[in-house]
């Protein structure tokens, strides 16, 4: 196959994958300990300046680097508000969240989105990060709830407690319940 890369025009060919994400610190040794106990991630190669972490096959899922002159983070700037990392069940998400509990990782803010149960922590930079379990089978269904009336009334959500989360889930309530949103719950207040 030629490609005529001279005659490139229409729509821009999309990537398949994000595939990592790079972080600036003044906090190197915490952000690479934090990431590493976050996600439970290794080191595919670490310096006194940079690592680059992996949770999964991909050589890195997350950069880090001391880069000289880079002050605190400025949390009303404009930029990157937040990374998302999926679960495939909410019992992982749950499990996820007593583990990182009893290593002292607190969650900052639990919302059910409608589209999915997401619990956020923020990292030592106060960088957010999110973990998630989508609330639907396909994304077909997830497209159509954030086109209905419920979305539009509150794409935010309703805040939940985790360890209510917690029991629900122990008491044998049934995912799909859990996963619904409430939508006679007090609307999420905006994140912190």
């Amino acid at each position: 196959m030629t490609i005529d890369y001279d005659s490139a025009s229409g729509p821009v060919i999309k990537p398949i994958s994000l595939a990592h994400v790079f972080l600036r610190t003044n906090k190197f040794d915490a952000m690479v300990a934090w990431y590493k106990t976050f996600l439970n991630a290794d080191a595919r190669y670490e310096s006194s300046r940079i690592a680059f972490l992996s949770f999964d096959e991909e050589h890195h899922r997350i950069a880090i680097c001391a880069i000289p002159g880079t002050g605190d983070k400025v949390k009303t700037s404009a930029g990157l508000e937040h990374i998302a990392f999926g679960f495939s069940s909410l019992q992982d998400l749950a499990l996820a969240y007593r583990q990182r509990k009893s290593l002292g990782l607190i969650p900052t803010w639990c919302v059910n989105h409608g589209i999915t149960t997401s619990i956020y922590y923020n990292d030592p930079d106060g960088n957010q990060l999110e973990t998630q379990v989508d609330s639907f089978d396909n994304n077909d269904e997830a497209t159509a709830f954030m086109e209905s009336e419920a979305f539009k009334n509150n794409p935010v959500g309703t805040e939940f407690d985790p360890e209510e989360l917690v029991r629900r889930l122990q008491s044998g309530e049934s995912i799909e319940s859990i996963k619904k949103r409430d939508e006679d719950a007090p609307r999420a207040r905006t994140k912190p």
